[in-house]
């Protein structure tokens, strides 16, 4: 870890809250849909609609509103009306308007990691293009970094193309995200460092939590990072992982 001269923040629920405002909207999706299915059935329907879409929309709040749409046309058959589809628009672009807030103690902790001057840091996140770089630049976190960096997948492929991006070796890199299977798993391959922040978790990830890895260490809160980034980053102690 003493090694690490790249730092490769995640952007929604690392930096700040994401899911918690999709979920919101979802509610009241449910709700306009109430006359053709259940909320459950809803959900589910989406959930597949969601995943029948990414390889062709990716991810983010405007594959999210398509999705949306192309769903509520097949949950109602095709009954839904123009009015319904409006205002599941409107609501949708809510989504776009997210105000990027920072986490308590995130601001804190990266003008700490940013002082030592040690190390890059730069955003890394999935997502469609102007919608992250403008919650980028609604959070007020960009002078803490260096460079934001916006892929469709987050695989190993894409960390190793990160790396020789930024002329840096596997062993030289540092993730710090909440998904394990999104930010953490696919570092790991390829002989990065992580930090795994698990502020929200779906149910793929609940599976990881108490899992351990060499060069991985498991973080309550995003302020922990100063105390093993700052002044000199410490060797992980692999008997206290969590």
């Amino acid at each position: 870890m003493t090694e690490i001269s790249l730092i490769a923040f995640d952007a929604d629920d690392t930096l700040w809250g994401s899911q918690t405002y999709f979920n919101t909207m979802e509610k009241v999706y449910c709700e306009i849909l109430a006359p053709y299915a259940s909320a459950a059935e809803v959900s589910h329907a989406l959930r597949a609609t969601e995943q029948a879409n990414i390889p062709l929309l990716g991810y983010g709040s405007k594959a999210f509103m398509l999705s949306l749409i192309e769903n509520a046309v097949k949950i109602s058959h095709g009954n839904v009306k123009g009015n319904d589809i409006g205002q599941i628009v409107e609501v949708s672009k809510e989504l776009l308007r997210l105000p990027g807030h920072p986490f308590d103690g995130v601001k804190a902790t990266l003008k700490k990691v940013r002082d030592t001057g040690r190390y890059r840091m730069i955003v890394f996140t999935k997502g469609e293009l102007l919608d992250q770089e403008n919650k980028f630049q609604r959070s007020g976190l960009r002078p803490y970094f260096d460079d934001i960096v916006i892929v469709s997948e987050k695989t190993s492929d894409a960390y190793r193309r990160l790396c020789k991006q930024f002329g840096v070796k596997s062993g030289q890199l540092l993730t710090v995200g909440d998904s394990f299977t999104e930010d953490i798993e696919p570092a790991l391959k390829i002989g990065a460092w992580a930090v795994h922040i698990p502020n929200y978790m779906d149910n793929k990830d609940t599976d990881y939590l108490h899992k351990i890895h060499q060069r991985m260490l498991r973080l309550p809160t995003f302020s922990g990072l100063t105390n093993f980034l700052c002044p000199v980053p410490r060797l992980v102690d692999e008997s206290k992982l969590s």
